[in-house]
C-alpha cells in the first residue's frame, strides 16, 4: 500500500486490502437490514399490543437501544481479541440473526423486544472488532482515513435502509411490511457473514490471551487514552444535555418558530456538512497529526448550544446546523486516535472498554438535561455550553497525540 501520495490515493489504497473490501461489504449489507426493518419497530408494536402496553414497550425499546450499546462495548472488544476479528465478526452477525428470527416467527410485542436485544447489539458489538481490523489492515498513517472512509460506508445504508422498509410497509401494509423487511434483514445478514467468511484474513493466531475484568484492563489503559475518554465525556455531556430539545427549541421556544418540514431539511443539512468533511479533514489528519483535529472537533461540539441559545429564526438556525454537522469534523480522527493509544494486543477489548465506560457515564447526561430544561431552555444550553468548555481546555492541556 502506498504511503505517499494524494487524498485521493490515500483514500483508495484502502480498498487494495480485501480485508477492508469484505468489511465495508458487511458494514453495507447488515446496515441496510438493520435500518430496513429497525426504525419501523415502534410501528410494529402499536400493531402488536395494547396502547397503553405499547407505549412502554415503545418506551423500554428505546432505553434498551442507549444502555445495551454502552454494555456490549467492552464484550464485544473482549471477544473480538478472545476469538479474532473474523470468527467475533460470524458471532456478533449470528446473534443479529437469532434476533431476527425471534421477531419473524413470533409476532408478540414482547417477542419484538427479546429479539431487538439480540439485534441491536450488532453495532455496538462490532465496532471494537471493526476498529480493530482496521488498524491492523491500514498503516498508522492511514488510519484516520480508514475510518472515515467506514463512517461514509455506514452512512449508505442509513439513507437507503428507511426506503426500503417505507417500500415493505406501502406495499403489504405495517404487520407483514416490518415481517417482510426483518425477512430481507436476516437475508442480508446470512449474506454479509458469507461474504466475511470469504474475504476478511484470518487473524485468530496472532491474538493474545484477552483481560476479562474491566477493571484490570482499566489499569492497563495508558494516561494519555484516559486523558482524550475524560474529555471525550465532558464533550458528550455537552452533545447529550440539549439533544432531545434541539426540535423543541426550533419549533416551539424561539421567537420565529420553524416548521417541522424545515426542522427536517436542517437535520439533513447537518448530515450533508458532515459528509463534506470526512474524507478532507482524513487526509489532513493523518498528514499533519490528530490532536488538532479532535481538538477543532471538540470546539464545534462547545459552539453549538451556545450558537443555538442565540438562533431565534431560520436563517441564524440555518449556520447553527452547519456548525452541528461540524461537529463530525474529527470524530473518524478521534477514533483511530483511540486505536493508535490503546497497546498492542488489546485494542479491541480497550475500544470497547473506552466506550462501555464513555457511554454509561453519558447516560445521566440526557436525565439531567430534561432537570435543567425544566426550569429553563437557556439553562440547559449553558450548562451543556460550560461542559464543552471544560472538555475542550482539558484536552488542549492533557490530551496526546499518538
Amino acid at each position: 500500500m502506498s504511503e505517499n501520495g494524494d487524498g485521493k490515493n490515500a483514500a483508495g489504497g484502502l480498498f487494495r486490502s480485501r480485508s477492508v473490501l469484505g468489511l465495508m461489504g458487511m458494514v453495507v449489507l447488515v446496515g441496510m437490514g438493520e435500518h430496513m426493518a429497525e426504525r419501523f419497530l415502534p410501528l410494529y408494536l402499536q400493531e402488536l399490543a395494547p396502547e397503553a402496553t405499547a407505549v412502554l414497550a415503545i418506551g423500554l425499546l428505546a432505553g434498551m437501544d442507549d444502555l445495551l450499546s454502552a454494555l456490549y462495548s467492552f464484550p464485544g472488544g473482549y471477544i473480538s481479541d478472545r476469538l479474532g476479528t473474523k470468527r467475533a465478526l460470524l458471532v456478533f452477525n449470528a446473534v443479529s440473526m437469532i434476533g431476527y428470527g425471534v421477531v419473524i416467527a413470533v409476532p408478540r410485542w414482547w417477542a419484538v423486544l427479546l429479539g431487538a436485544a439480540l439485534f441491536i447489539s450488532w453495532t455496538a458489538l462490532s465496532l471494537p472488532a471493526t476498529m480493530d481490523l482496521l488498524s491492523k489492515a491500514v498503516p498508522k498513517n492511514r488510519r484516520a482515513m480508514g475510518v472515515s472512509v467506514l463512517s461514509l460506508v455506514r452512512r449508505l445504508p442509513k439513507m437507503l435502509g428507511p426506503v426500503a422498509g417505507g417500500a415493505c410497509i406501502a406495499i403489504w401494509g405495517v404487520a407483514a411490511g416490518v415481517r417482510v423487511a426483518f425477512a430481507c434483514a436476516l437475508a442480508l445478514a446470512i449474506a454479509a457473514a458469507v461474504l466475511q467468511q470469504v474475504m476478511i484474513k484470518d487473524d485468530a493466531d496472532d491474538r493474545r490471551e484477552p483481560e476479562p475484568n474491566p477493571l484490570r484492563l482499566w489499569r492497563e489503559m495508558p494516561v494519555s487514552l484516559r486523558n482524550l475518554l475524560f474529555s471525550d465525556i465532558l464533550i458528550r455531556f455537552c452533545e447529550r444535555i440539549p439533544d432531545a430539545f434541539v426540535v423543541i427549541w426550533a419549533v416551539k421556544v424561539i421567537n420565529r418558530p420553524v416548521s417541522e418540514f424545515a426542522f427536517g431539511w436542517l437535520s439533513a443539512l447537518e448530515n450533508i456538512t458532515a459528509v463534506l468533511v470526512y474524507i478532507p479533514v482524513a487526509y489532513m489528519a493523518d498528514r499533519f497529526g490528530k490532536k488538532p483535529f479532535v481538538l477543532m472537533t471538540f470546539v464545534f461540539f462547545t459552539l453549538f448550544p451556545l450558537a443555538l441559545m442565540h438562533a431565534h429564526s431560520l436563517a441564524p438556525l440555518t449556520a447553527v446546523f452547519v456548525l452541528r454537522g461540524l461537529k463530525e469534523f474529527g470524530e473518524p480522527t478521534r477514533k483511530a486516535l483511540i486505536m493508535d493509544l490503546a497497546p498492542e494486543g488489546r485494542k479491541a477489548s480497550m475500544f470497547g472498554l473506552y466506550y462501555l465506560v464513555r457511554d454509561v457515564l453519558v447516560a445521566f447526561a440526557a436525565f439531567g438535561g430534561a432537570l435543567l430544561w425544566g426550569i429553563s431552555p437557556e439553562l440547559n444550553l449553558q450548562v451543556a455550553f460550560a461542559f464543552g468548555v471544560i472538555g475542550t481546555l482539558l484536552f488542549a492541556w492533557r490530551g496526546k497525540d499518538a
